[in-house]
């Protein structure tokens, strides 16, 4: 009979496999109060774009997962985003290591608000690792389409730079955090915040290349 840890490390080994075949994505549905349900329109669009333009095949509606879901294995990227609070229990913050240390993906965008409750959170996930900001010529922002100035600005707050960071195991990419971009606005349908085409098309473009960049690596 297994044991407990050999099984786990099965599961997770299989679970690593599954997503060499799977294009599906998910929406993480996190506790603390946040509207972990902004932009509703966002992940189906970029699906629809994606699918459209660099020769993906996702699914077209995203799955919703929990933080501590076994679920959440099944799909190699995991979208997160909202304005507030945020709270991992113990149990969601190791399943959420366990998940991106075996595999998967994780990309949070922060849609204005979120980065002061956030950032103590991933502390649980990862107490030994630090946010790092991905240079302008990280492969995430060349991989389908070209941003030489790194992550675009979509929509203004509080007249900062967009700031793209990240966790690393081993050199693998495993959190993308992105600030003061607002990606997934761009995302939505034209008519939610008016975007000129030009600017959802940027915000759309990104998009693509982390999906395209998590699918290859």
């Amino acid at each position: 009979m297994l044991s407990f840890k050999k099984y786990i490390l099965l599961f997770l080994f299989l679970g690593f496999f599954q997503f060499l075949e799977a294009q599906e994505i998910a929406l993480l549905k996190y506790n603390g109060g946040g509207d972990w349900y902004a932009n509703p329109t966002s992940l189906p669009n970029l699906i629809t774009f994606s699918n459209n333009n660099i020769g993906t095949s996702i699914k077209s509606k995203p799955v919703t997962v929990t933080p501590g879901s076994s679920d959440i294995f099944q799909y190699p990227f995991v979208h997160m985003t909202g304005h507030g609070n945020v709270i991992f229990n113990q149990e969601e913050a190791e399943n959420l290591r366990n998940y991106l240390l075996s595999g998967g993906f994780l990309h949070i965008d922060d849609n204005y608000g979120m980065q002061q409750y956030l950032e103590k959170e991933l502390e649980k996930i990862f107490p030994e690792k630090k946010l790092e900001e991905l240079p302008a010529n990280h492969p995430i922002f060349s991989t389908a389409f070209n941003f030489p100035a790194g992550l675009p600005k979509i929509h203004e707050h509080d007249n900062r730079p967009p700031q793209a960071f990240g966790i690393f195991d081993e050199n693998r990419l495993v959190l993308l955090f992105t600030v003061e971009s607002d990606l997934g606005d761009g995302w939505e349908s034209p008519e939610v915040h008016n975007d000129p085409e030009e600017v959802r098309l940027k915000a759309l473009k990104m998009g693509a290349n982390i999906l395209k960049y998590v699918f290859e690596n």
